[in-house]
């Protein structure tokens, strides 16, 4: 694979429907179109967000698979039920008891993907909180021997896991990537130098809205548009990794009206990989 045949970059998410932030107008036009089709004429993959919320219906999976030229990749975002247990059962009411059907049940959802060849990688993301204790290395080791079948991704946020050399070790042995991040930093922050630990390399850009991160509901949380310096700074990160790595992905996921594509295209540009202009420029200039 060429170092350019190997780098995917789209944003996390291709569905942002209503709110404010909604894409409608800003990436996507006004008159009613498949968004997913319209999505993957601009970019190679895409990150499937809402399966951290339930396991898709395999049905909608495949007709997704269908959507999107050969070559294309989905990454998916593994259930919060296996990362976010709190967050489960106060959203469902129902306590984050793990069974083997629970397992099954996200298998199967993400088989089409699997039988098409456009599965790209499962992202276990945990959330700030989760620390390098004695539960969560249980847990983190479940997710791992659970889903290792697949190219896993993991996202670690709290700082005692880079803390600790051990959390490399494993991944390297289990050939489990470490997930790199930009978001604000504090100081429970995971390390910004995350090192290699597969032969896949996975960014997720969250943005670094200080005046809304805390404060902001899902949609203000995101409203940050990467600047051209910091576009450069991220471009470099990622073309460092690039030749070491068979598979690299890169995910905007400061989605408020549609900065995340735009980002995206930014760092193609940069890369100077194949890039479409979005038609929508202008419109987005405006809003910022």
């Amino acid at each position: 694979m060429s170092k350019q045949g190997n780098i995917y970059i789209g944003t996390s998410g291709w569905s942002y429907p209503s709110g404010e932030g909604a894409w409608k107008g800003y990436f996507y036009p006004s008159a009613k179109i498949n968004e997913l089709e319209y999505y993957s004429r601009f970019f190679n993959t895409v990150e499937i967000n809402s399966s951290f919320y339930s396991p898709p219906n395999p049905g909608y999976v495949y007709n997704w698979t269908k959507r999107v030229p050969d070559g294309f990749l989905f990454t998916v975002k593994l259930w919060q039920k296996f990362t976010h247990p709190k967050m489960f059962t106060e959203s469902t009411g129902t306590d984050a008891v793990i069974s083997r059907d629970d397992v099954d049940v996200f298998k199967r959802s993400i088989e089409p993907l699997l039988q098409s060849g456009k599965l790209g990688a499962i992202l276990a993301q945990f959330p700030p909180g989760f620390k390098n204790d004695e539960r969560g290395k249980q847990t983190l080791n479940a997710v791992i021997n659970t889903f290792g079948e697949y190219r896993l991704a993991i996202e670690l946020r709290h700082r005692s896991w880079s803390d600790d050399k051990n959390t490399e070790h494993l991944l390297v042995d289990k050939n489990v990537t470490w997930v790199n991040i930009d978001e604000l930093k504090f100081e429970s922050s995971i390390s910004s130098d995350i090192p290699a630990t597969s032969d896949m390399a996975y960014f997720r850009f969250h943005g670094r809205n200080r005046e809304n991160w805390w404060t902001g509901n899902s949609e203000t949380r995101y409203k940050y548009l990467y600047s051209d310096s910091e576009i450069d700074e991220l471009t470099n990160k990622v073309s460092a990794t690039a030749s070491s790595t068979k598979l690299l992905f890169v995910f905007f996921n400061n989605h408020w009206q549609g900065y995340a594509p735009r980002n995206a295209v930014s760092m193609l540009k940069k890369l100077h990989l194949p890039f479409s202009e979005i038609p929508f420029q202008d419109k987005l200039l405006d809003n910022i």
